[in-house]
């Protein structure tokens, strides 16, 4: 009894191996096709071979070489590697890509190429292929005929015509461009040149002139009215200056009550003193002693000292100002300028254009 139970296992294992083996034979499909179905003799013809079988499994292709007859008659001209796709269910399909041909008239039966698939032949379906000749006058068989020579298209104007008027056109922009640089040219380019001057402030260029009075020994001299005036002509101009108003024609009183009523008092009793002397100098014959001209001369430089504006620019940049007309002129180059590089882009453009399209039909 348990020798009968072991031989019905074997059994059992047998078929489902055989099952197995049979639904994985039935996953492999080998298939062939041609290009055409018939050829003339001496043409090509490509074959395809598609082998269907599991991602897996181990493919054998025939060796097929160059210039070997897949059949008598039918010769193999180039083996490549076809396509490789993934399919659905675990299954890849692989190619082989043939180029055959053929020099004899004939219906040639293309037996299926056999594969092997993990060992295991599979043969494709069967292909004919037919290869034809050309006809032939059997009745003339001694008339030849010499090949014939090169033929000249004929000249459509239809074809010509679109590149005919765009060299015209091509032409007449060229003629402007040349009357727009002529133009250009004759119109000379308004040129401003910017001025850079240097500006010493007004305490430094006060400042200077009184170190020149005092380098000229004046107020050790006898001629004080010459003294006096350089000095109160000196602070005169630094207060037109660093204030606003004009104190070279105004009198010593004017002044100092301008500067009580613009709020700076800086100094004010100092510089009042010194005009009230120099007024007795040039009006009244004063005479003044040696320190105290020194003492008027140490007060205008603290007067300065004391109110002169810090952090002024030094240079300034003169900018002349253009006319109207050199306006015009100017935007008259401007415009002139922009049209030549539109015309010129232009006729490059239609130029590259004509010849392209002229290159192509007399080729």
């Amino acid at each position: 009894m348990k020798t009968m139970n072991c031989f019905y296992r074997f059994i059992w294992i047998m078929a489902a191996i055989l099952c197995a083996t049979q639904e994985m034979g039935a996953q492999v499909v080998v298939e062939a096709k041609l290009d055409s179905v018939n050829i003339l003799i001496g043409e090509q013809v490509g074959m395809e071979v598609n082998v269907t079988a599991p991602k897996n499994a181990r493919i054998v292709w025939p060796q097929l070489k160059p210039s070997q007859m897949l059949v008598p008659g039918l010769e193999v001209v180039e083996v490549a590697e076809g396509d490789s796709t993934e399919l659905d269910g675990g299954l890849m399909k692989v190619g082989k890509k043939l180029t055959l041909t053929a020099f004899d008239e004939k219906l040639y039966p293309i037996p299926g190429m056999k594969v092997k698939v993990d060992g295991k032949a599979y043969a494709a379906n069967q292909l004919a292929l037919k290869v034809i000749t050309m006809d032939v006058d059997t009745l003339h068989p001694n008339q030849f005929f010499p090949p014939k020579s090169v033929q000249t298209n004929p000249f459509w104007w239809s074809e010509w015509s679109a590149f005919f008027w765009m060299s015209l056109l091509m032409l007449a922009l060229a003629i402007s461009l040349v009357y727009l640089m002529v133009r250009l040219k004759q119109n000379k380019p308004i040129i401003t040149k910017i001025r850079i001057v240097k500006r010493v402030p007004p305490h430094q260029r006060a400042l200077n002139a009184i170190e020149k009075i005092k380098a000229e020994h004046l107020q050790r001299s006898e001629d004080q009215k010459a003294y006096y005036t350089q000095l109160t002509d000196t602070l005169r101009q630094y207060i037109n200056e660093r204030f606003g108003f004009n104190a070279m024609e105004m009198t010593s009183t004017e002044i100092i009550a301008r500067l009580q009523q613009s709020g700076d008092k800086t100094m004010i009793d100092e510089l009042s003193g010194l005009f009230q002397t120099a007024d007795l100098v040039k009006f009244a014959k004063y005479s003044t002693l040696i320190n105290e001209n020194d003492l008027n001369l140490v007060n205008a430089v603290n007067f300065i000292d004391q109110t002169k504006l810090e952090g002024q620019p030094t240079e300034e940049r003169i900018v002349p100002k253009l006319s109207e007309e050199d306006k015009q002129k100017k935007e008259t180059r401007r415009a002139i300028k922009v049209l030549i590089v539109l015309v010129t882009v232009m006729v490059v453009a239609l130029l590259a254009y004509v010849v392209y399209g002229v290159y192509q039909l007399l080729n």
